[in-house]
């Protein structure tokens, strides 16, 4: 773990970068290192613990290389869908760059280098579907989607009471991660919706807007799942966690793509017809609004989201991940 001053320098560097300046940052000097300064600790773990099998965050290299070194069958998850398919597609210059970052990686832990070390060929376990991906894409035998892994959360108060049942509900969204950064956003949200006929429950740190009427709630956080099932749409960065939460309960979107997978992510959202894009850093009020109206009042986008709800069903979560897992150990 970096020291608190400087991991608050390496996310405000991070936030600085966009594109391939901030692909080359995370791989160069956060993914790569991670997996270096982690694969001795990984690898006492193992020791001490001795599993039939392991299970390594997609990104989290050093679980995959520790697992390869000892012979141990393992599973690589993929937490977000924007890495199944090619994301360097058409950029080829790029895939050579990671692949030669990946080959000596590999080689440095002894290991014959493999194409896509972040996943396994044994299981790999994607929390999404191939509806939402890509429904027409051929996948390799060991990828396996499983849906959503929805589990308990931290109790969160909210004020259930100051929900209008006799209107629309729309829930606004940035993520805790990216919330400081979407003060214009916000705002511009907040403008464009002021006389919209609707309530809006808005994720905002406290201060950060200023809610026009009543039909605004503005909370620093919200019991998220639990509020899904009263929600009509979401405007949200397209954060992977927010997306499949959403469509799990059949709800269209209006997305608003940041940085790293969201932009793919996305447009996974719009090519299944499920919501509507809009740009984050230009955006005006009147765009958000008439993104807005058009998910909430052309019933295709309610119909490809419940479309997608259903695929996620089917997909098994996580008691089909845990099947497999024990049929891989």
């Amino acid at each position: 773990r970096l020291p608190d001053g400087m991991q608050q320098e390496f996310l405000d560097r991070a936030d600085r970068m966009r594109g391939p300046a901030r692909l080359k940052f995370l791989f160069e000097e956060f993914f790569l290192p991670l997996a270096r300064a982690m694969l001795p600790q990984v690898e006492a773990a193992l020791e001490e613990w001795q599993p039939d099998v392991v299970i390594s965050d997609q990104h989290a290299f050093a679980g995959g290389l520790a697992a390869r070194r000892r012979g141990l069958p393992w599973a690589s998850l993929s937490t977000t869908s924007a890495t199944v398919t090619d994301p360097f597609e058409g950029l080829p210059k790029v895939a050579q760059w990671l692949r030669q970052l990946t080959d000596e990686l590999q080689r440095e832990a002894g290991l014959e280098p493999i194409s896509d070390p972040d996943f396994s060929r044994a299981l790999s376990l994607v929390l999404s579907t191939p509806e939402l991906v890509d429904a027409q894409r051929d996948y390799p035998p060991y990828m396996r989607f499983v849906g959503t892994a929805l589990g308990q959360r931290p109790a969160v108060d909210f004020d259930w009471a100051a929900l209008d049942k006799g209107c629309r509900k729309v829930l606004i969204s940035l993520g805790t991660v990216n919330a400081n950064l979407g003060e214009r956003f916000l705002a511009a949200a907040l403008e464009g919706l002021a006389d919209f006929d609707a309530q809006f429950i808005v994720v905002a740190p406290p201060g950060l807007v200023q809610p026009p009427s009543g039909r605004f709630i503005v909370c620093k956080y919200v019991p998220q799942l639990e509020l899904m099932p009263h929600l009509d749409a979401v405007i949200c960065h397209a954060g992977h966690n927010t997306v499949v939460e959403a469509l799990t309960h059949g709800i269209p979107l209006v997305v608003a793509p940041i940085k790293d997978d969201q932009p793919i992510v996305a447009q996974q959202v719009v090519q299944a017809g499920a919501g509507k894009q809009i740009k984050f850093g230009r955006v005006q009020g009147a765009g958000i609004r008439a993104a807005l109206e058009c998910v909430l009042d052309d019933p295709s986008y309610r119909q490809s989201a419940q479309r997608l709800a259903e695929s996620f069903r089917a997909a098994g979560g996580v008691t089909k991940a845990v099947d497999l897992l024990e049929m891989l150990a």
